[in-house]
């Protein structure tokens, strides 16, 4: 299984990233490659198509309805229905409920955008993981202003596809049972959104570098990739602050990063 970072841009597209987008790609045992997206936020579109392929996703996986994480399915669907080629099939849209009302909103009334055969809008059931090649993607309720989800993602081991790896993807959220059950994974991919210090006092939104390494040292994760950083912070400060409680392989997300488990 690897993970490509596709945009990693806290709250909006900075100069140098979009906002969250990430590639989840693993194989099978006939060697056919699969492809899961996890959000596809402003801006990811373009680096998408420098990083991945938006003609071959087998889905897309919406962690909640935010527009740094959903706004670029509705220029997604524009390219999958009007490329040269032809429109590509439908593609599922696992996300929250509400999540095709959502999307049309943004898209407006113009039949030019419309969603209708692109997409096939599915909802998230936390008791019923979502199986995609040789993907296991569960949704975990996490903290967020919002209806919000962490995923867990199971699949086959990059170097040994016998061995079964997983990936904790956090969303959006603060501190709360969610976070812990996607914490105890080989690789923990953590928003850390809010400024250590100034941000302490406001709770329940997002979480800071020392709360995304607090929660990396509880669950044990095998490894800690801190992403969703703002344009203001320095990366190497939420590093620091993530390190005083977990002593593990601390990376920070850029575009193009590609992570292998």
């Amino acid at each position: 299984m690897r993970l490509v970072v596709i945009g990693c841009a806290g709250s909006y597209p900075s100069a140098e990233a979009a906002a969250s987008s990430y590639l989840v790609q693993a194989d099978d045992a006939d060697g056919r490659t699969w492809n899961v997206l996890l959000d596809i936020g402003n801006g990811a579109l373009s680096p998408l198509q420098r990083y991945g392929d938006p003609t071959a996703l087998d889905a897309v996986a919406v962690s909640h309805l935010h527009s740094d994480h959903v706004a670029d399915l509705v220029v997604l669907n524009v390219l999958r229905r009007y490329r040269p080629d032809g429109p590509l099939p439908a593609v599922d849209v696992w996300g929250p409920e509400g999540t095709q009302q959502r999307l049309a909103d943004m898209a407006g009334k113009d039949p030019a955008t419309e969603l209708d055969g692109q997409f096939r809008f599915r909802t998230w059931d936390p008791a019923a993981p979502v199986r995609i090649g040789p993907l296991t993607l569960t949704p975990v309720p996490v903290e967020h202003p919002v209806p919000a989800f962490g995923l867990l993602v199971s699949g086959p081991s990059d170097e040994d596809p016998s061995r079964a790896v997983t990936l904790g993807y956090t969303g959006d959220t603060d501190e709360c049972p969610g976070l812990d059950t996607l914490a105890r994974t080989d690789l923990l991919l953590c928003e850390a959104g809010f400024r250590d210090g100034l941000d302490d006092h406001v709770r329940g939104i997002h979480l800071t570098g020392a709360r995304a390494g607090a929660a990396a040292a509880r669950g044990g994760s095998g490894r800690l990739v801190l992403t969703h950083l703002t344009a203001w912070e320095d990366p190497r400060d939420v590093v620091a602050h993530a390190s005083r409680a977990y002593a593990g392989r601390i990376d920070v997300a850029r575009p193009g990063a590609v992570f292998t488990l």
